[in-house]
């Protein structure tokens, strides 16, 4: 039976997500991007702004108007900095109108956002109408607007679903070191981003403050519900794109690496865009940046009882644009490698 072609607008184009959605979508066989919009009151062609799509985009921007998108669109896309959309989608959510959202306005209930955020949150009567997907764990919801998971909290939850999902994590002993490439802090510089300050150094950020800290632990409870706490630390290298999670574990009981192994291999063993890499063998960024996979890697001290777990994504597609369309591929039926089958740009 052939699909249906879906029309598709974005929202917040110029950003990085936005300009990655442009270039994935334009390979998905069953998508015709038909607006893009931004949130400032002018209209220019994308390709004169971003000259790599010339040739391959004939599109302008437009200011953003709700009932214009849904009267045009099947789908829109949320690709805005947090703090913007919260503003704009109560149209939507009133009509059931279908939304995937890449920012952060409804990942966390009202009071837990206005705390991680420092920003005033969306009505909770509005989060309440939104479904967290974890793209790779997918599963059906009555409501169509889809709060896509952060980059950290991609990789991370993908590092310890195995664990969690059978309640083998030791509450008291979840450590995870965070690194990520530079695009990961967005298009506005700041001094932490700026090229003199971030070539050839390493420099740790909000410490015990990253927001995706508690999305990531509200994940993790609706797995092992004991689990209270993590230990979160991120820091910036510098690179383009990629995140490299180092999750130091302990477990509920004893077993070895050949348990741990299996446990992982089976848990992913049917999601295509999980690879568990062979035992003794560790994950790098390089073999995964420019494609929607994350790779995971484990390595057990049978002496001090910790596992260490390496997990690699590419923060821009599988931390945001990939994810976002692995989502819509299941919301609208299609297979979810659909517009996604990409090779590492290894060199």
């Amino acid at each position: 039976m052939a699909l249906k072609v879906i029309k598709v607008a974005i929202v917040g184009v110029t950003g990085y997500s936005g300009l990655e959605l442009l270039r994935l979508l334009k390979n998905h066989r069953y998508v015709e991007i038909v607006s893009i919009h931004n949130t400032a009151n002018h209209s220019r062609m994308i390709a004169e702004a971003y000259p790599h799509l010339k040739g391959m985009y004939k599109i302008t921007t437009t200011p953003f108007d709700p009932l214009h998108i849904m009267q045009e669109a099947d789908i829109v896309f949320f690709a805005t900095s947090s703090g913007v959309s919260k503003d704009l989608v109560a149209p939507f959510i009133a009509a059931h109108f279908p939304v995937i959202d890449l920012s952060g306005d409804f990942r966390l209930p009202a009071e837990d956002y206005a705390s991680w955020y420092h920003k005033t949150p969306a009505p909770q009567t509005l989060i309440d109408q939104t479904t967290y997907s974890l793209a790779d764990f997918y599963s059906a919801s009555t409501t169509n607007y889809i709060a896509n998971p952060g980059c950290y909290a991609t990789a991370t939850l993908l590092a310890l679903a195995p664990l969690a999902q059978h309640h083998l994590l030791d509450k008291h002993n979840i450590i995870i070191d965070a690194k990520s490439g530079l695009s990961g802090a967005g298009k506005s510089l700041t001094t932490a981003s700026h090229f003199i300050n971030a070539n050839e150094n390493v420099t740790m950020y909000k410490v015990n403050q990253h927001q995706h800290i508690p999305e990531i632990t509200r994940q993790l409870q609706k797995w092992q519900p004991n689990i209270e706490h993590i230990q979160f630390n991120t820091s910036l290298i510098p690179i383009n794109r990629g995140i490299f999670i180092s999750a130091y574990v302990k477990l509920n009981e004893d077993t070895s690496l050949d348990v741990l192994h299996q446990l992982y291999t089976s848990t992913y063993y049917q999601k295509p865009f999980i690879r568990v890499m062979p035992e003794g063998t560790l994950p790098n960024i390089k073999q995964v940046v420019g494609t929607n996979f994350a790779d995971i890697g484990l390595a057990y001290n049978q002496d001090t009882k910790y596992l260490t777990i390496v997990s690699v994504i590419d923060n821009m597609i599988k931390g945001a644009a990939g994810q976002a369309i692995q989502n819509m591929n299941h919301l609208f039926g299609f297979d979810e490698t659909m517009g996604l089958e990409l090779i590492a740009q290894y060199a």
